[in-house]
């Protein structure tokens, strides 16, 4: 049997490499998918280290709060005055810092001991405002800590009445943990990568056949209906296993491209990491093959079967999606559900976590139990077809 399933296997592989054009859309979208996603996460990460290097502080009516321009030019920040139409820019997003709005009388009734109203404008809906509006916050509460400070100096009041407590801070996260934040998303990119690299050949093998009428003379070989079953998902996942390789792989050379300092210090990824994904990845990419296969196996055409592997698509792009909104943090049973088990463990080679044998072990195990249920099954449809 197993050199009848490798004669299916080398067949399905000409037949699967002789649709250059969609073969090469695929492996050149797993190849450009690391440097893309990377460049655009350190472009991210680059404009919001160049907005904090600004150090700009847009105003309105700062000319009632000369003692405030002291202070914030004192803090190296540099002030500028707000457009006239700052609101409606806020709104559509094309201003990108909030504005600091002064009213008339602020001194007067800084020296009279009341409390002046200082109004910041952004908007929820600006992203980069609202990334400002804590640097605002920051600079006001320090100019108050000050001026309190003062205020019990000329009472010869000790300025630690001001604290009750002193606090500190302290940082539990590695500089890997930290980057994590912001490559957190490249695993999911993987794993659509490795799905849809699939897809293809999985619906084509099977379906594909059916609609061009060439399943039925190869059921009438005499091969083992498990052998062709063998032969056809043995072809298919090299197809997965070749497009998740070329998609961990592009990322070593996509680091030359990041253009944030900061990202490239924080982000490493080298052979001992795309070794970890790819060990993770190939349980995955079997299993899918199997299951895509599986669901097409049943279909009179490659638009049906394209349509009913819409359910598969559906749920591996939900399930990564489970971490995300949990914020309890990461579950024991998140291991247990393909695609979110190799979404975590690479999250976790990602921030520099060790992986035990028993977190590898149990998506390897999900995963076997997964695909070998839905060749069973698929080797049963076609045993049935052949005695019709």
């Amino acid at each position: 049997m197993s050199r009848r399933a490798w004669s299916v296997f080398a067949k399905e592989i000409v037949d699967a490499l002789r649709d250059r054009r969609t073969l090469m859309t695929v492996l050149m979208s797993s190849v450009l998918m690391g440097p893309l996603v990377l460049v655009l996460l350190s472009g991210l990460v680059a404009s919001l280290e160049e907005r904090a290097e600004r150090r700009v502080v847009l105003a309105v009516g700062m000319e009632h709060a000369p003692s405030l321009r002291n202070y914030i030019e004192r803090q190296t920040f540099r002030i500028e005055a707000a457009p006239a139409d700052h609101e409606a820019k806020l709104r559509d997003s094309s201003l990108g810092d909030p504005v600091l709005v002064i009213e008339p009388g602020f001194e007067d009734r800084l020296a009279r001991g009341d409390a002046p109203t200082v109004l910041i404008v952004s908007s929820s809906g600006n992203r980069q405002a609202e990334v400002g509006t804590g640097r605002l916050e920051r600079l006001l509460q320090g100019f108050n800590r000050e001026r309190g400070a003062l205020a019990l100096a000329l009472r010869a009041i000790p300025t630690t009445m001001l604290r009750a407590v002193e606090v500190e801070e302290r940082d539990l996260a590695s500089s890997r943990s930290r980057a994590a934040q912001f490559t957190g998303m490249l695993p999911f990119f993987v794993i659509m990568a490795v799905l849809y690299g699939a897809l293809n050949a999985a619906l084509d093998t099977t379906a594909g056949e059916r609609e061009r009428g060439s399943l039925e003379p190869l059921l009438a070989n005499p091969v083992s209906p498990m052998a062709l079953v063998l032969g056809k998902w043995g072809a298919v996942a090299a197809v997965s296993l070749l497009i998740a390789l070329l998609s961990v792989l592009s990322f070593l050379p996509a680091q030359w491209l990041i253009r944030s300092e900061t990202l490239r210090a924080l982000f490493i990824f080298g052979p001992r990491e795309a070794a970890a994904f790819l060990a993770v990845l190939v349980p995955l990419a079997a299993a899918l093959s199997a299951v895509m296969m599986a669901v097409a196996i049943r279909c009179k055409s490659f638009k049906e079967a394209q349509a009913s592997n819409t359910v598969v698509i559906l749920a591996v792009s939900l399930l990564p999606l489970v971490a995300l909104f949990n914020q309890g943090g990461e579950k024991p049973w998140f291991i247990w559900l393909p695609a979110l088990a190799q979404h975590t463990l690479m999250n976790r080679v990602l921030r520099g976590d060790a992986l035990s044998p028993a977190e590898v072990a149990v998506p390897l195990a999900v995963s076997s139990v997964l695909a070998a249920l839905s060749l069973a099954y698929i080797a049963r449809h076609l045993r049935a077809a052949a005695t019709r």
